[in-house]
């Protein structure tokens, strides 16, 4: 039988998790009820007190509740939390995890659902999940769903919603994944919508020659997943064809995977090649959110949500740079192919943010302060060109069979 774990502030939420208990032992599945709250007595028993989680955070929870710094509090049970979920884990009792609560109780959850290996059902009902999930679901598989009302008391609409939740994370846990095919490498591939048509064509050439392939859409937390993954050991290649996040980071976007993007495959050795997809933008919300210090630039509407700025001479010249520095730094075998005709879909010929300066820039700084050692490939196409495509991903399957022959590790695909 399955074991969900419900994480809650009992001292606040009391009652509405014994509800919530309630309706999943009606899904029936077993339940352990973790106490994170810090201040007030919990409405409901715990099957793991407070108390205990403290512990698991090296803190003491009556010291916490009289500091009154509430801030410091949630950082040590959300380690707790953690801790205990983890051992939990371990235990074979948490096949999935669950809270509901407000901004306190949903920092402490996302801090203990990230510490759980992907796959595990993780669900936050929260007050917080029609904004920015951001900070909650980071780089992990946090399902999140907004709770309408507050979590103060059972009525028509949460009572509706709490149940909702119950058969959602008892399904989740109780999914079988189906039989898949043997074992093969995992490829990360970064992709964004102007990438599409290359990373789609390098993609089935992979798969022909033995790799399964996980694409990340280069959103800044796409790129966090695809190097967390690179980090954790899943991936043993990577095709990042779109470091376009890079630009984001630089400029003030709002798709940055933070200042480490492009590190993890070269500070492991994981084989690499390095393109540069969708440099040629920084990425806004809809036209009137762009920053005013933007408006006069290049800005090109890619849907009602989405704006688009063209990088300048002196930015891609910068990001050249940045994208040399973190390639010279890799630890294993990486190449870098260069699409001389093209960086994306609307950086060619005919289209909104074809720059030739621009582009000019960013191949002369990689030229300049590229390392000699590193094995670089400038080709006259654009980068969706299918022979592009191709080209890098029999260069990726190169560079992952010498090091699997060199390293003596499992043998590759094919």
């Amino acid at each position: 039988m399955a074991t969900i774990v419900l994480l809650g502030t009992l001292d606040t939420k009391g009652l509405e998790y014994a509800y919530l208990r309630d309706r999943l032992r009606e899904q029936g599945v077993d339940t352990v009820l973790v106490d994170v709250g810090v201040l007030g007595e919990p409405l409901t028993r715990p099957d793991i007190t407070r108390e205990e989680v403290a512990r698991a955070a090296g803190a003491d929870v009556g010291e916490l509740a009289t500091a009154g710094d509430r801030g410091a509090a949630i950082a040590a049970m959300a380690r707790g939390a953690a801790a205990v979920a983890s051992g939990l884990r371990e235990e074979s009792r948490l096949d999935g995890i669950v809270s509901i609560g407000g901004s306190g109780n949903s920092a402490i959850a996302a801090e203990a659902m990230g510490a759980l290996p992907i796959g595990v059902p993780k669900l936050i009902v929260s007050t917080l999940a029609s904004g920015d999930t951001r900070p909650y679901v980071g780089a992990t598989d946090v399902t999140m769903t907004y709770s309408v009302v507050d979590i103060a008391g059972i009525n028509r609409i949460s009572a509706r919603i709490l149940a909702n939740a119950a058969g959602a994370i008892a399904g989740m846990a109780r999914a079988a994944v189906p039989p898949l095919p043997a074992e093969r490498p995992l490829v990360g591939a970064s992709m964004f919508g102007v990438t599409t048509p290359c990373v789609t064509a390098a993609r089935e050439r992979l798969e022909q020659l033995g790799y399964e392939v996980l694409v990340f859409h280069a959103t800044g937390t796409g790129g966090q997943s695809m190097e967390a993954l690179v980090r954790g050991g899943f991936i043993t290649a990577v095709l990042d064809v779109t470091t376009t996040e890079l630009a984001d980071e630089l400029v003030g976007g709002v798709l940055s995977a933070g200042p480490d993007r492009l590190e993890a495959a070269g500070e492991l050795g994981v084989p690499q090649v390095v393109s540069l997809g969708a440099l040629d933008m920084v990425n806004f919300g809809p036209a009137a959110t762009v920053p005013e210090r933007f408006r006069e630039r290049n800005l090109y509407v890619h849907n009602p949500t989405v704006t688009l700025m063209r990088t300048t001479p002196e930015e891609c010249a910068e990001l050249g740079r940045r994208i040399a520095s973190k390639v010279n730094a890799a630890r294993g075998p990486v190449a870098v192919f260069v699409p001389l005709r093209g960086v994306s879909a609307i950086a060619t010929d005919g289209q909104p943010f074809l720059d030739a300066a621009a582009d000019e820039a960013l191949f002369s700084a990689l030229r300049e302060y590229l390392d000699p050692r590193v094995e670089a490939h400038w080709l006259e196409l654009e980068v969706n060109d299918p022979a592009f495509a191709c080209a890098m991903a029999d260069r990726l399957d190169e560079l992952y069979r010498e090091w699997v022959r060199t390293r003596g590790v499992a043998p590759g695909p094919g």
